[in-house]
């Protein structure tokens, strides 16, 4: 189905924040582009989700520029006016004192939050740019605003995420696009079975004992950013389960 209306690229589309994102995004009728590492994922979403919008899924690598650009490259004619690029993708690998870490899990989380978030971006950005029209929705965390104890790489990112959103909007001032960084705390997802390497025991104890948000939550928050009147932006948001209060500080029943 070709896009009728604003057209939103995703990254991490086939999970968690962004999948949520995108089928709270097709209830409003925005048209789609998907991206994410899993064929089969991305068309099991597309296949649901373009009986109500219109949906283009690109499959790559993020953290792979040469793959990022041919995926961009690829769109058809009528899908390259991206309106909003929501960066979503992104992964913590290891939870090691960093005297312990592993350079090759500091390479996977630089590579991904960071670089892969770079590589699409400035294209997108510079299409924006010539239409004078756009907004950005990059994914932070609570790590981008606090470090904590076996954080340290994972941290390093998101902060320097949390630098890269303000430098874009300082940047894209004179452009008439919009740039907001939204910060979770403690959300269900993949998160923490990927940081743990499918550790399914270590995975669910981050949530024992207190509810944490879940994807939906996000993707409500995310909604009402890209909403709002095109004189509003709404720069930064922390979003925290009710149990938390900082990045170390939970109420655990």
């Amino acid at each position: 189905m070709l896009p009728h209306s604003k057209i939103c690229l995703i990254t991490g589309a086939t999970s968690g924040i962004g999948e949520a994102t995108a089928r709270l995004l097709s209830k409003q009728g925005f048209s789609l582009i998907l991206c994410g590492r899993r064929s089969e994922r991305l068309l099991d979403l597309e296949a649901e989700l373009s009986e109500k919008v219109g949906i283009h899924t690109l499959c790559f690598d993020i953290s792979k520029r040469a793959d990022v650009e041919a995926a961009l490259a690829s769109l058809p004619l009528e899908w390259q006016n991206i309106d909003i690029l929501v960066n979503n993708a992104g992964n913590a690998h290891g939870f090691d004192l960093f005297q312990e870490g592993k350079i090759e899990d500091w390479e996977m989380m630089i590579d991904i939050n960071l670089k892969g978030l770079l590589y699409i971006s400035q294209p997108v950005i510079q299409g924006m740019v010539k239409r004078k029209f756009g907004q950005i929705i990059n994914i932070g965390s609570i790590a981008g605003k606090e470090v904590y104890p076996k954080g340290n790489v994972y941290s390093a990112t998101k902060h320097a995420v949390d630098a890269l959103t303000t430098a874009m909007r300082m940047d894209l001032n004179a452009e008439n696009i919009r740039v907001c960084s939204i910060n979770p705390g403690m959300v269900n997802t993949e998160f923490s079975n990927v940081r743990f390497k499918g550790d399914v025991n270590k995975a669910e104890k981050v949530y024992e004992g207190m509810t944490p948000l879940v994807p939906n939550d996000i993707a409500e928050i995310i909604l009402f950013v890209i909403t709002r009147p095109p004189h509003v932006t709404v720069a930064d948001l922390t979003v925290l389960p009710t149990a938390q209060a900082s990045a170390t500080i939970v109420k655990r029943d």
